[in-house]
């Protein structure tokens, strides 16, 4: 059985959010108002705001053809 925080200790969270998350689990609005309702203050932001790549970043230093070459 899990334990319950005492009061003191509980941020809340609003429930309509939940619920709007529950309705509509694609809108990015309810994943981000989901998000921040569960972040504590000062803490990164939530991954729903971060920026989508549809390509992974470029690497530094890594050649492809001569990797090719080389296990050739």
């Amino acid at each position: 059985m899990p334990t319950q925080q005492p009061p003191s200790q509980d941020a809340g969270r609003d429930e309509s959010i939940a619920e709007r998350l529950n309705k509509q689990p694609g809108n990015k609005d309810a994943q981000l108002d989901a998000g921040v309702d569960e972040s504590m203050d000062a803490s990164d932001p939530p991954s729903v705001t971060q920026p989508g790549r549809s390509e992974p970043a470029p690497s530094s230093g890594y050649d492809e053809e001569a990797e090719r070459q080389r296990d050739a």
